[in-house]
């Protein structure tokens, strides 16, 4: 039974592992091409696995710098020499509304549309209210 189980955790660490040098971007590999940790990772699963484990990590530690609250600057740091896109990652997708300027900016005029609207139409009953006394 220990056996079986011991199986399923390498080859379940294998297979994330594998799928997560798959999504890596190269600033992340290690200066390793993505086939050659394929490679460690199918030969030597364990070892493979849990090296890849600790350069990903270090990698992310090292990308993202000081953060958290109280540490470091509020400014973003700038991209390192490698790394092709600077700050986090952007969805492809669309954004979201709330997060659209293009749309805030699109509610802000219409807000101030409609209170202009409603002070023309107030100012009108307001001379209305005097013509009438």
């Amino acid at each position: 039974m220990a056996r079986i189980l011991l199986i399923l955790v390498v080859v379940g660490l294998m297979a994330y592992a594998l799928a997560d040098v798959w999504s890596a971007d190269e600033d992340e590999r290690g200066g390793l091409p993505r086939w050659l940790w394929v490679l460690l990772i199918v030969l030597l699963p364990l070892l493979g696995a849990i090296s890849w484990i600790v350069v990903r990590v270090t990698a992310r530690r090292n990308n993202a710098g000081p953060s958290g609250p109280g540490r470091g600057s509020s400014r973003p740091t700038p991209p390192s020499p490698r790394s092709p896109r600077p700050g986090p990652r952007r969805p492809a997708g669309p954004v979201a509304p709330d997060d659209d300027p293009e749309f805030l900016w699109l509610l802000e005029q219409e807000k101030r549309k409609r209170e202009r609207e409603a002070r023309g139409h107030q100012d009108a009953k307001d001379d209305d209210a005097e013509n009438n006394n």
